[in-house]
């Protein structure tokens, strides 16, 4: 499975009323843990969890090479998702994990209260953190501050299409009074951050869905030939520009604050010199930084590890 199918199953899932493990963090592989890079620290050991996609893996190398330089002997274990890697964060088997604001507070929200928890994530992204932080505390976590970087659902048409419609923004598809096809996963329909939002709160004319998958090639290939106008896929997306895709601007705030931000285990791993560390990282990490570090990835068939350590000297994050 590629990050492409991934991160379409997430955001199909984050599209939902509340935001479960959406295939954000979906099946790409095997159940069994694997440790990938280990380098010597004088500090301790520090075990950085990931998902088994390319933005995670990214994100996990990041940490762990923050950590070093911060004098940890820091490893990443990569798991199958995170049913697999939120128990082990618990339990102190995984130290850190990077993880999105809303669709782990809502992940954790439906574990504890159930499949008709009332929602508590949303466009806010303090109150998101609040609540999950409220969530996270009693299982042994400790939430970190989020940065800007946020993957979470957006929607693009062709470069052409917002520049003949003078479109910018959500708002401007609605006042453009355009029908609209949207190429997205059937759930579409129904889901309140999918067609029934872009209805109600942009009034945006939705004449269908097409259900081709979102964030897929062929959802993008549709909107690309006309065939559709507008495709749902994420911010962190780093194939648009081979489609010739621009996204419009949320600008009344439709989907959650899906932000990065890390999660430690609070007795192995909530040290004051860790949360420093991460936090010059996400002080710094940009969504535009993470587009282009998933296009290396994926599309440059660069090792996830390279291309952070790359990022992190770039930056001054690690010493050269």
């Amino acid at each position: 499975m590629n990050s492409r199918t991934r991160r379409a199953r997430r955001m199909a899932g984050a599209a939902a009323a509340v935001v479960t493990l959406g295939a954000g963090l979906a099946a790409c592989g095997g159940d069994s843990l694997e440790d990938d890079k280990d380098s010597g620290g004088g500090k301790g050991s520090i075990v950085v969890g990931s998902a088994r996609f390319t933005e995670q893996k990214v994100l996990a190398e990041l940490y762990a090479g923050v950590l070093r330089d911060a004098g940890y002997d820091a490893s990443v274990k990569t798991v199958q998702n995170r049913e697999v890697y939120e128990p082990e964060l618990k339990k102190g088997s995984i130290d850190v994990a990077p993880e999105y604001a809303a669709t782990l507070a809502e992940f954790l929200n439906l574990k504890k209260n159930g499949s008709d928890a009332k929602p508590v994530a949303s466009s806010d992204l303090a109150a998101t953190v609040r609540a999950l932080t409220d969530l996270a505390k009693p299982r042994g976590l400790k939430v970190l501050p989020a940065g800007g970087a946020v993957d979470q659902n957006a929607f693009a048409v062709t470069e052409d299409y917002a520049k003949e419609h003078k479109l910018k923004t959500l708002s401007d598809l609605g006042k453009s009074g355009e029908k609209v096809r949207i190429a997205a996963g059937d759930e579409c329909e129904t889901r309140p951050f999918c067609a029934p939002g872009l209805k109600t709160k942009y009034g945006i004319d939705v004449a269908g869905i097409d259900p081709k998958g979102v964030g897929t090639t062929q959802s993008k290939q549709a909107v690309k030939n006309g065939t559709d106008q507008l495709v749902l896929t994420t911010t962190t997306d780093a194939t648009l520009k081979n489609f010739d895709l621009v996204i419009l601007e949320d600008d009344k705030k439709l989907q959650n604050a899906d932000n990065i931000l890390p999660v430690v285990n609070e007795k192995s791993a909530g040290d004051k010199e860790i949360a420093d560390a991460l936090g010059k990282l996400t002080k710094t990490l940009t969504t535009d930084d993470l587009i282009e570090l998933n296009r290396k990835v994926d599309e440059e068939r660069q090792k996830e590890g390279d291309v952070a350590e790359d990022y992190l000297k770039s930056k001054g994050l690690i010493k050269k």
